[in-house]
């Protein structure tokens, strides 16, 4: 049988490189075969990779095309059972492949797992991109257990049971190489941020299962390619959020819900501004342009898009819980799920 493969994504990274791949290579060789995709860097990644890790499997991407594009590229010419997505910036431990390896050969309908994501810089507590498994409201704003929005929770163990969640983070992402092509991949558009979310999404429509595994653990610095506050990042966040909403909400839900986030985004937009935020703003006003410049090429997606009422969404409003009710735990949170 095939081992996985693990594939980090990689573009201008050679310090995370260096720093992160001995570790990465220590800790995984006897359990997958090991690629990186570079997505075209020009800071000496591939001839270091050549004179230090001539063991590691190299894939050339002939463009930059962001997180999205840079795996559709890579995968396709990777023959495995299972993919392990993995950011360049991630320090892994002893023995974290197989507990997730093992909880995905256990039920056939599970598509993507993701490990619990603790903090690199700040062990003690989990990390903004997954925490212990990602959940959107139905507003779509997307939050983790263990972490609502800019709030991180210490890791006590309070979030170690295997759970099925509503999205796994790309940050470290195994996922069933026969769903990944199946539905398609990342969609190219997202360039980078919530095209993860996008996949769970559509791969929960059609049956499949999301799960996050505690008992592998890895520690991720966070912001390594995009950090808080890019005004870039900002207009992305924005951008994907209504492509997102847009391409998977049932048709009951469209119209109300979309309303909704559009007149919440123009809240936040302000907000930035009041606050001294212009680019941010300005991002946001973008992402809204955008969105209304593509709207009929990102319709015709939502009509190749299976859409029907999926599970895992937090039925309250998390802006509204967090900001107003001043709620900062997961745990805190006393709406149901769907």
């Amino acid at each position: 049988m095939k081992k996985p493969a693990l594939v980090i994504l990689n573009y201008n990274g050679v310090r995370y490189l260096e720093k992160f791949l001995p570790d990465v290579i220590t800790f995984s060789k006897d359990d997958a075969d090991i690629y990186v995709a570079d997505n075209c860097s020009t800071d000496g990644s591939i001839e270091m990779l050549s004179e230090r890790f001539p063991e590691v499997k190299v894939i050339g991407n002939e463009y930059n095309g962001g997180f999205a594009t840079g795996y559709n590229l890579a995968l396709k010419q990777i023959d495995a059972e299972y993919f392990i997505l993995l950011n360049s910036d991630i320090e892994v431990t002893k023995g974290w492949i197989p507990p997730v390896i093992n909880l995905m050969k256990s039920d056939p309908m599970i598509g993507a797992v993701q490990p619990k994501i603790r903090s690199y810089n700040r062990k003690t507590h989990f990390e903004y991109a997954g925490a212990s498994g990602g959940f959107i409201d139905r507003f779509g704003y997307p939050f983790c257990r263990g972490r609502l929005f800019l709030a991180l929770e210490e890791d006590t163990g309070q979030y170690d049971n295997t759970l099925e969640v509503f999205w796994a983070t790309g940050a470290c992402m195994f996922v069933k190489t026969e769903l990944f092509n199946n539905i398609g991949g990342f969609d190219d558009e997202f360039f980078a941020h919530m095209e993860e979310i996008d996949f769970c999404w559509r791969s929960k429509s059609i049956g499949y299962k999301i799960m996050v595994c505690p008992s592998s653990i890895v520690f991720h610095v966070g912001g390594g390619t995009l950090p808080v506050g890019s005004a870039w990042k900002t207009y992305l966040n924005f951008r994907n959020n209504l492509i997102l909403l847009y391409k998977n909400l049932p048709r009951k839900h469209l119209n109300r819900i979309l309303l909704s986030r559009l007149f919440l985004d123009g809240i936040a937009a302000f907000k930035f501004l009041a606050q001294g935020g212009f680019n941010d703003f300005i991002a946001v006003i973008r992402a809204h342009l955008y969105f209304y410049k593509h709207y009929s090429s990102i319709r015709e997606k939502r009509k190749n898009t299976i859409r029907k009422k999926v599970g895992n969404i937090y039925k309250g409003n998390i802006v509204v819980d967090h900001y107003l009710l001043r709620k900062m735990k997961f745990s805190s949170l006393k709406r149901d799920f769907t």
